[in-house]
């Protein structure tokens, strides 16, 4: 069989159907701690990074600060996540409650064991160079702009 020498299809078109499977293969195992996928990223980055302002958080996770807000929102409300006084009046800080720490801890074994189950399913090396591509296609095309991503 021949390889082809120019890429066939869509190459948007076949990250999305990749990033929709990986969705949904994580989301089956972090639900279960009764947290979406997106908000376990949420409580991942509070915990790594500690405090911060939402706009430089928003900056971490590439994406706008309306979209960080909206994603934020049902974890202050469960209190998972606390907004205090910065060092100014006017801006905010953000932070991971206790109650907030213990429910990233849930939810991590969670993701623990999807990242198994994919390591498993697609085989370590396979998993590796797919990061490494990833990696390198990123540093490629540059920072680019933050995008409304929502969950």
């Amino acid at each position: 069989m021949d390889t082809p020498t120019q890429p066939r299809g869509c190459t948007s078109f076949k990250t999305r159907q990749l990033m929709r499977r990986l969705s949904q293969h994580y989301d089956a195992e972090v639900s279960q701690s009764g947290l979406k996928t997106t908000q376990y990223s949420l409580l991942s980055h509070l915990k790594r990074l500690g405090p911060m302002r939402p706009v430089d958080l928003a900056g971490e996770l590439k994406m706008t600060a309306s979209t960080l807000s909206r994603n934020l929102q049902p974890l202050i409300v469960a209190g998972w996540v606390a907004q205090n006084a910065g060092a100014d009046a006017r801006s905010r800080l953000v932070s991971l409650t206790d109650a907030g720490d213990a429910k990233w801890r849930e939810a991590q074994q969670h993701w623990k064991t999807a990242q198994q189950k994919l390591n498993a399913l697609l085989g370590v090396e396979r998993v590796l160079a797919l990061h490494a591509l990833i990696d390198e296609s990123l540093e490629l095309m540059g920072t680019g702009e933050p995008v409304d991503v929502q969950d």
